[in-house]
């Protein structure tokens, strides 16, 4: 009996919060923000401290990432490590334009580009 193949992009799927899930739930900080294709889960991006994007798909599988940040709609295949054009998915699609980079502006640190993957 054949399995069904896991869904990589569900453009239904909204984002789980405005911020990284790991992070808002451990004090964290982030330099930027993606967001998972499959399930919405939003993680930060391999230049932050933590890596939650990249550790979301090793727990997971999900592959496809696309980013949370203003102005870019690019998607990533982390298996094949290419960017490529996807579909449009449901909003919101980046995080508050008011939402600084990196972020909480409360919990960065004065030294955070030293602290940068």
């Amino acid at each position: 009996m054949a399995t069904a193949e896991p869904v990589e992009i569900d453009p239904d799927v909204p984002p789980s919060g405005h911020g990284c899930a790991e992070c808002e739930a451990g004090g964290g900080w982030w330099f930027h923000l993606r967001r998972c294709a499959a399930c919405g889960h939003i993680g930060c991006c391999d230049s932050s401290p933590s890596q939650h994007a990249t550790g979301h798909y090793r727990e997971t599988g999900h592959p496809v990432m696309t980013s949370f940040e203003p102005g870019e709609d690019w998607f990533w295949d982390f298996r094949t490590e290419v960017a490529f054009e996807g579909p449009e998915l449901v909003g919101p699609t980046e995080h508050p334009v008011d939402q600084p980079a990196p972020g909480p502006a409360d919990r960065v640190p004065a030294d955070w580009t030293s602290r940068l993957n």
